[in-house]
């Protein structure tokens, strides 16, 4: 285990610096790196770590979810408004329905297997497209507009659409009774549970902070510390209407609301703490990626795949019609929804371990589509980063 380690942590620093030299993603190199080190390439991380590879992700997640909660202020969040709803609804399922037709028409799927294999690639990878994110805020591009900040709230909310239907269709698929009315009334509901339980929260950490004066590092364990039982408390109890995502950003947006000078100095702690953290969710998301896998997918799955993201683009231009942003912001906006890696590497294999009947193709696709999208999509969003948003 401590070999392996060793090997992520300094393979994927020298991965991430020969990309960033030859002028691709640095997140490229590492997810490589794991598709290299993972059982079926060179088979060099221990089955210790993968066994508790969705741990590790899920605490790297988290620290780039407190990060964004760190980074978002009430004006930016003032001004999306209603185009981030839209997004967080509208281009998922555009995508998903586009993709559970194709499916239906090419592999024969029923309309329900069809919608669990939609809802698989619905969602966007909050690891790829949030710490993107937050550098453009760090560095005021497409401020006007907030057009990074629109992205995040948007895309925060997509895995929660997409994770509960995805829940709904297997659902039904493995037999069981589902009311799609209650499934809809869920989202709200979680949503603003989750904000509240993580504004709540955030109020009490900042009593609890003023009171006790204890040193920074320890505060950003404390974070973390609640963070995970958010997490785990969602895993341990799906069907409460939680939305543990939410709830974790928001903690960090009412640090920086009520206790700005605090949020700056975490926010600088948990910069440092990124560095470590990405270095295990991009290795160990290539380490997800099964090679021989992809081929069951076959030239069907790439243009499911290639379809399915264009009608997610449609759906993004719809929802920012009520928006002020620009010709050229609307299409970084676009872009910016392509990333696929988290949830599919966390979901795509649940049909199979279910023993559905098409549970091997379902996993092939969502591996597919993590090296389609995540190279293509962080590929674009760097390049059309100067190109699309002015300072």
């Amino acid at each position: 285990m401590g070999f392996s380690l060793a090997l992520i942590l300094v393979g994927g620093l020298l991965f991430y610096a020969l990309f960033e030299k030859i002028k691709l993603p640095g997140l490229l190199g590492m997810i490589l790196l794991g598709i290299l080190m993972r059982p079926f390439g060179f088979n060099l991380i221990s089955k210790e770590i993968l066994v508790i590879s969705s741990d590790l992700r899920k605490i790297a997640l988290i620290v780039i979810l407190l990060r964004a909660g760190l980074s978002i202020e009430r004006e930016s969040l003032n001004q999306v408004g209603l185009p981030a709803v839209l997004l967080s609804v509208i281009p998922g399922l555009f995508e998903a329905l586009t993709v559970m037709v194709l499916a239906m028409f090419f592999f024969d799927l029923s309309w329900i297997d069809g919608g669990v294999l939609g809802f698989i690639l619905a969602a966007v990878s909050p690891a790829v497209i949030v710490p993107k994110m937050i550098t453009l805020i760090e560095r005021k591009k497409g401020a006007k507009h907030s057009v990074p900040t629109l992205i995040l709230a948007g895309a925060s909310i997509d895995d929660v659409v997409a994770i509960t239907f995805f829940t709904s269709f297997v659902t039904l698929a493995i037999g069981s009774h589902v009311n799609f009315a209650i499934s809809l009334a869920m989202i709200p509901l979680s949503v603003i549970i989750g904000l509240a339980i993580g504004g709540i929260t955030g109020i009490l950490l900042i009593v609890f902070f003023k009171r006790y004066h204890i040193r920074d590092t320890k505060k950003v364990m404390i974070l973390l510390g609640v963070a995970l039982l958010f997490s785990t408390f969602e895993d341990t109890f799906p069907s409460i209407p939680f939305a543990s995502l939410l709830a974790i950003m928001a903690i960090g947006f009412v640090l920086l609301e009520k206790y700005p000078v605090l949020a700056s100095r975490l926010s600088l702690k948990f910069n440092k703490v990124w560095v470590f953290a990405q270095l295990l969710l991009f290795v160990l998301i290539g380490a997800e990626v099964n090679i021989h896998v992809v081929f069951q997918a076959g030239w069907v799955g790439f243009i499911i795949i290639l379809v399915g993201l264009i009608a997610r683009s449609c759906g993004v231009w719809l929802s920012l019609l009520p928006s002020k942003l620009t010709y050229k912001e609307k299409l970084f906006t676009m872009i910016s929804y392509w990333p696929k890696a988290t949830v599919q590497a966390a979901i795509g294999a649940i049909p199979l371990s279910l023993n559905l009947p098409y549970g091997e193709l379902f996993l092939a696709i969502a591996v597919l589509a993590i090296i389609v999208s995540a190279p293509l999509g962080a590929i674009a969003i760097d390049i059309s980063t100067e190109r699309l948003l002015d300072d």
